[in-house]
């Protein structure tokens, strides 16, 4: 029997590791007990799997540490009835068995911290029939085949900026993996580092192969500790093993890998910033051409893809490019994994082939809205992506159809809103993301963005004037237009898609002052019922700032001077006497 922990960053935060020290204090009868990276199903944290065998696996959810005494007793008796209550329902075994699994085939299931566990996975093959069976441009070829595109957002073939590499002059050569995940609501590339870190190191090594390169570089930001702890053991093990270093499995090709941690600057995930902020400047992007690949990191032939990216190449080898290719659609083949975010009931990471719909992932994965409200709206490709509406959740997901809306892919975020969403004030949430992260370089981008977060605060404030949403209009396609890089000319993708499938909103806002989703605080104001005022004084001893007044058993009223606008009088209220308009 093995018990094993999950013990990504979501399980930890969710208790993960007093669960680990509870039940290493229990007796397992002879139990292994380890643990493993995020299997996906973050809502369900702390999740513990028991293996009978390979055939017989007991998960649990939502486990504590005064469940270890229960798990103990199963491992003793295998009498069900001792974790009956934390087994994982049928409803919620369907997230994962609804997903096809490339990039995230072993996270959860083996042991991040273990090489062995990942060579027993059929870990490293690929790597040795690369260099054993295959010439850096059947490697390439291979690439092409499957049509693998770069998983980071802009969806370049990945197998054209290898050759380019190849093709490029000079002995000196590098390979660098973008780990500088920085949208919010993203964490794909995280959860494969800190869940199967020798997965990347086997793609990267291919990469390395094909185009000539012998240094390789993880950008990986410093805000992922966890992620950056497990890459450096995996790097250690990989070179003790022999995977990694001179002569690797005793051929002529060598490679040295290093971690350099950034800094946390989103406008790093642009590959020539990241490549400035490598070489010890300040992260900001350079003009293109000449490109990476001719002359990238110390002026040297470079490429750059991301953690996705390289975590789906050894499965391609070990497949076939044709069986990478038969999955998607014509312009986006393979699959895609997404970080499914926001009011969905079932958040976590998901992985499924291109072609599948929004309604696939937000409805027939994610099981539907919290609280079974109305869906509104999924903002797709983060900051750098835009907003669609309920009436186009029949989407298909491809590079093609997503950016015909007005979105991107980007590198997988999927942020789900329900019908309390105010939309101008999600427009205003990636629009004061963006202006912060600009690295100032260019000034369409840094004063831009600044101009349309003012106008959007203004409008939120209760402020908006008439051309209010012209003006943001015309500021958009200035941005796009004149931006240096991707930063800056995907920037106002949020406010153009709001404005065009929710001006109704923007203009509820500026002509009535009034906010639809009764989320911007300036333009609502709380108010009680007298008639269903009961006089309970809940609402008033949940008040934080003693707005409310009243005696016991008549109605109460609210101070609007002093109210500020928190929703604990309603959320105490019984009798829904609370108004909020």
């Amino acid at each position: 029997m093995k018990i094993v922990v999950g013990q990504g960053s979501c399980g930890i935060a969710a208790g993960a590791q007093k669960v680990m020290q509870a039940l290493s204090k229990e007796d397992l009868n002879g139990a292994k007990l380890t643990i493993a990276g995020c299997i996906g199903m973050c809502y369900l944290e702390p999740i513990v799997d028991i293996y009978n065998d390979d055939e017989d696996v007991k998960r649990l959810v939502h486990v504590s540490e005064n469940d270890a005494g229960k798990i103990a007793q199963y491992a003793k008796t295998l009498d069900e009835s001792f974790i009956e209550d934390l087994l994982v329902s049928d409803e919620d075994k369907s997230f994962l068995e609804k997903q096809t699994r490339i990039a995230l085939r072993r996270c959860g299931i083996i042991n991040p911290e273990e090489i062995d566990d990942f060579v027993a996975a059929d870990g490293y093959t690929a790597l040795e029939k690369v260099l054993k069976e295959m010439t850096p441009e059947d490697v390439i070829e291979t690439i092409k085949v499957s049509g693998l595109a770069g998983r980071g957002g802009a969806g370049f073939p990945t197998w054209f900026k290898w050759n380019a590499a190849r093709q490029s002059d000079g002995e000196e050569k590098y390979l660098i993996c973008n780990a500088d995940e920085g949208d919010p609501g993203a964490f794909m590339d995280r959860a494969v580092i800190e869940s199967d870190p020798h997965n990347l190191i086997e793609g990267m090594l291919i990469g390395a192969y094909a185009i000539g390169a012998k240094t390789a570089v993880v950008y990986v930001r410093a805000e992922y500790p966890l992620a950056i702890k497990r890459l450096e053991r995996a790097i250690k093990q990989a070179t003790d093993a022999g995977y990694l270093g001179e002569n690797i499995l005793g051929t002529d090709f060598s490679c040295q890998m290093k971690i350099k941690a950034g800094a946390g600057a989103f406008v790093c995930g642009e590959e020539t910033a990241l490549i400035e902020s490598l070489e010890g400047h300040r992260g900001m992007p350079r003009l293109k051409p000449p490109f990476p690949a001719q002359s990238g990191y110390w002026k040297k032939p470079s490429n750059i893809n991301n953690v996705e990216t390289f975590a789906n190449v050894s499965w391609i080898i070990n497949n076939g490019g044709e069986a990478f290719a038969a999955m998607g659609t014509e312009g986006s083949k393979g699959t895609k994994v997404f970080a499914v975010t926001g009011k969905v009931k079932r958040s976590g990471l998901v992985e499924i082939p291109m072609g599948k719909t929004l309604r696939d992932v937000i409805f027939d994965i994610g099981g539907g809205m919290k609280g079974d409200k109305a869906f509104k709206a999924v903002q797709m490709g983060g900051p750098s992506g835009g907003c669609i509406p309920a009436e186009l959740i029949d989407t298909v997901i491809d590079y093609k159809a997503l950016g015909a809306t007005g979105a991107i892919m980007g590198s997988g975020g999927m942020v789900v809103m329900d019908e309390s969403t105010c939309m101008v004030g999600m427009a205003k949430f990636f629009l004061d993301f963006t202006a912060k992260e600009s690295c100032g370089k260019c000034i369409h981008c840094r004063i831009g963005t600044t101009r349309m977060l003012e106008i959007l605060t203004r409008i939120t404030s209760g402020n908006g004037k008439d051309g209010d949403i012209e003006l943001l209009e015309e500021l958009c396609y200035g941005i796009k237009d004149g931006a240096l890089c991707g930063l800056g000319q995907t920037a106002p993708n949020p406010v153009l898609t709001t404005i065009k499938y929710f001006r109704d909103e923007y203009v509820s806002h500026i002509k009535d002052k009034t906010c639809p989703a009764g989320e911007c605080s300036d333009l609502i104001e709380y108010s009680i019922d007298a008639e269903k005022c009961r006089g309970c004084t809940l609402c008033a001893r949940n008040c934080p700032v003693s707005a409310i007044r009243g005696t016991v058993k008549n109605p109460h009223t609210i101070d609007v001077q002093k109210c500020i606008k928190c929703g604990k009088c309603i959320q105490s209220c019984k009798f829904g006497a609370v108004i909020k308009k």
